[in-house]
């Protein structure tokens, strides 16, 4: 126990409780304080060394790195309809992957630069819409599907849709369909 001489009353009081309160407090403002500027420099970027800097990059760039599965995925998430006509479209677009446009523009879907809807794209390069990174691409086509493909109903509607106005050679949606049967997906 603490106590503390009263002079105006000639007696003795009990201080522990003031002084533990007080002690507390003091712990838990240093502490916090100690906290807050150890957070501040960690996460101060001059504080991460050109090492783990670049494992950071790397590790970011192969997230944003392309295969068909990770387009799959974004399909997926970005709730396109009808799915496996998308990653069709992609397949015959890009022809498996490998196209020039698809290559340097990052346009899996073989877009044109986009003028009456909202875009991704960042305008035109060798004759189609060019992207910053393949995800943009398949952002667009997402923004593409719900501006003009939202109405449709049915499969058929929607390789009708392609047929009248969007594709360029007469076969396409047939081409589309060998694809999806090859690659045995339904949906």
């Amino acid at each position: 126990m603490i106590y503390k001489y009263d002079k105006t009353n000639l007696n003795y009081k009990d201080i522990t409780k003031l002084v533990l309160l007080i002690g507390v407090s003091v712990v838990l403002v240093l502490t916090t304080w100690i906290t807050l500027f150890t957070l501040n420099n960690v996460n101060d970027i001059r504080n991460i060394s050109q090492e783990t800097k670049a494992i950071i990059i790397k590790e970011a760039n192969k997230e944003n790195e392309f295969n068909k599965e990770r387009l799959r995925a974004y399909i997926l998430e970005l709730n396109i309809r009808y799915p496996h006509i998308v990653l069709a479209q992609a397949e015959l677009e890009t022809g498996g992957f490998k196209s020039h446009i698809f290559k340097t523009n990052n346009n899996i879907f073989g877009m044109k630069e986009a003028t009456r809807r909202p875009t991704t794209n960042k305008g035109t390069e060798n004759g189609h819409a060019y992207y910053s990174n393949w995800r943009e691409s398949v952002q667009d086509y997402a923004m593409f599907a719900a501006a003009y493909l939202n109405d449709l109903r049915t499969e058929n509607e929607y390789f009708e849709y392609l047929s009248l106005n969007y594709a360029e050679d007469k076969g396409y949606v047939n081409k589309l369909k060998e694809i999806i049967k090859r690659n045995n997906t339904l949906n």
